[in-house]
């Protein structure tokens, strides 16, 4: 399989239960709920996507022939002498339209915990050490359990209650960015306030200028 990638870097994961934590960003090309295209937008089931995934052309992007070779590519970026807690976050665009069975295995035998953001409407491939799943407005859900569910809100299509009988070990409530952020903001506090099942995600990243 050749995997096609918009770029990959070595940062802090800036959101989620995972935050702050070292590691080093793979984003996929392409997704399945918007083709990234902003005439596009307003038609798409996800509408309010924040993130450029489209084409090859970001840092590190390209394509990968193999599952090696991807996988020798992303280790690269591993930039210190030190191999324990070597971390690789997956994301995109939808990550789970290229992700498979090779390039988890590849990883593991380059030491790496895998982890996957991904909107829920693929199943993964076995292995992956670290799920976490961000529904979006309409879109089936076709993963239901995992490590960390994550909603930004609000979503007229994709209330909270809609999500919190399944079996995920964290719960997280993303006010949704853009011109309302301010808004979006309170009105998350104030539903995790009331809801105590939900905690508040911040995008650390945002905040600090972190890449």
């Amino acid at each position: 399989m050749t995997y096609s990638i918009k770029e990959m870097f070595y940062t802090l994961q800036g959101e989620g239960n995972q935050a702050g934590r070292p590691a080093v960003f793979c984003r996929f090309s392409g997704c399945n709920l918007w083709s990234g295209r902003e005439q596009d937008r307003a038609s798409a089931i996800c509408t309010f996507c924040d993130t450029d995934f489209v084409g090859m052309d970001g840092m590190g992007g390209g394509k990968f022939t193999t599952a090696n070779i991807l996988a020798l590519a992303i280790d690269s970026l591993w930039p210190i002498s030190h191999q324990d807690h070597k971390y690789v976050v997956l994301t995109g665009g939808e990550p789970l339209l290229q992700v498979d069975d090779s390039l988890v295995e590849a990883l593991h035998e380059h030491g790496f915990i895998v982890a996957v953001e991904t909107n829920g409407t693929i199943i993964p491939p076995n292995g992956i050490d670290w799920v976490c799943v961000s529904p979006k407005s309409t879109a089936e859900l076709k993963i239901t359990q995992g490590d960390e569910l994550k909603l930004v809100f609000p979503q007229t299509e994709a209330l909270p209650e809609k999500f919190e009988h399944l079996t995920f070990n964290h719960f997280y409530l993303q006010p949704m960015d853009g011109p309302k952020a301010h808004r979006n903001t309170k009105l998350t506090i104030e539903y995790c306030k009331a809801h105590p099942k939900w905690k508040l995600g911040l995008q650390m990243h945002k905040a600090l200028m972190i890449p």
